[in-house]
């Protein structure tokens, strides 16, 4: 036997496990282009989504994955929850009440007003209570312009669009979609 031949079946495994790690780094790479394109994870910092999602205050906060694709194809929807950046850079998730075109409103006890019509949450949010602080206080409607209005489902705690005004389209970074951990909390965010 000569040496080129105790060689070639060396080489053979050797390039098999080049070709294995090459696809390997592939499929890694594509998963990680999937991920940074489509998704986003956020750990919530404070209580004013509360119930529905748990901040730094409880035991553990949730931690949340926000999907992207959706909004590529549609508009956000009343009553889903976005997360979108604060023209400060932080990332907040609020509960969607007002839609681009509309002007919102809020009355005494919390009533939602879109053009003069009052309006209710779906029956899932019946523990909602929002109260007209901040740009609400005197009972004028906000014109939402392109923007969504947003509150927090914990309303007397919240810093959303009765204080910073309504979030712009450019703010958008996703639809809320599954809390992560803790896995006793693990759930669809959005299921309305």
């Amino acid at each position: 036997m000569t040496a080129n031949a105790s060689r070639r079946p060396r080489r053979r495994v050797f390039r098999w496990i080049l070709r294995q790690i090459e696809r390997g780094l592939a499929v890694f790479g594509l998963g990680m282009l999937i991920y940074f394109t489509s998704f986003h994870v956020s750990r919530i910092a404070t209580d004013s989504m509360a119930p529905t999602l748990e901040g730094e205050k409880s035991e553990t906060a949730d931690l949340v994955l926000t999907e992207r694709v959706s909004y590529w194809f549609r508009q956000p929807r009343r009553w889903e929850i976005i997360t979108f950046r604060k023209d400060d850079g932080t990332q907040v998730m609020k509960r969607v009440a007002g839609l681009p075109g509309e002007q919102f409103g809020m009355r005494r006890g919390g009533r939602i007003f879109i053009d003069g019509k009052e309006i209710h949450p779906p029956e899932q949010l019946a523990f909602l209570k929002y109260f007209p602080f901040g740009n609400l206080l005197d009972n004028e409607a906000i014109p939402c312009g392109d923007g969504y209005y947003v509150l927090g489902d914990f309303s007397r705690d919240s810093d959303d669009s009765r204080f910073n005004g309504p979030v712009r389209p450019d703010q958008l970074i996703g639809r809320a979609w599954v809390i992560l951990a803790p896995s006793s909390r693990r759930r669809f965010v959005n299921d309305l």
